[in-house]
């Protein structure tokens, strides 16, 4: 059994713990496994801005760790909804850019988890004439300010 098998019945078995009728499909992408959930409740599984669907993420990739120590994180979506977050983002990453680049500005960022400040520091560094920075610490949340060279 593959690791995204695995991680696969560790989120059916939760969801259905939960009450939720969902079907799992998994996908390769360019990050790796993941693992998209079709569900006439996917406002219950993503919750406020995704943060349920991180918890979840979060829960099956320690389960799958423990029973195959050297699976690979597998990401967890449900109906394209990372997906879409990560388009937005870009978006919005490349506009702040213009913006700082135009302005000669710094510009802050709304906070983000980790994940999203590795796809937005992705984006920056293709960029010519600016420079992003994070407060270190142990927060979850950070803004990036991004700022002209």
């Amino acid at each position: 059994m593959t690791a995204a098998e695995l991680a696969r019945k560790i989120l059916d078995a939760m969801l259905g713990h939960l009450g939720l009728a969902a079907e799992i499909e998994i996908q390769e992408t360019g990050d790796g496994p993941c693992l998209q959930i079709f569900s006439s409740e996917k406002d219950t599984i993503i919750g406020d801005n995704g943060d349920r669907l991180d918890d979840i993420q979060y829960l099956v990739n320690r389960i799958l760790r423990r029973q195959m120590p050297d699976a690979v994180r597998v990401k967890v979506d449900c109906e394209h909804f990372r997906s879409m977050q990560e388009d937005q983002l870009h978006d919005e990453v490349r506009e702040l850019v213009e913006l700082v680049k135009s302005q000669k500005k710094t510009y802050k960022m709304r906070p983000l988890n980790a994940y999203y400040r590795r796809l937005a520091y992705n984006v920056i560094a293709g960029e010519e004439g600016v420079s992003a920075t994070s407060p270190s610490g142990d927060d979850r949340l950070k803004r990036i300010s991004i700022s002209p060279k």
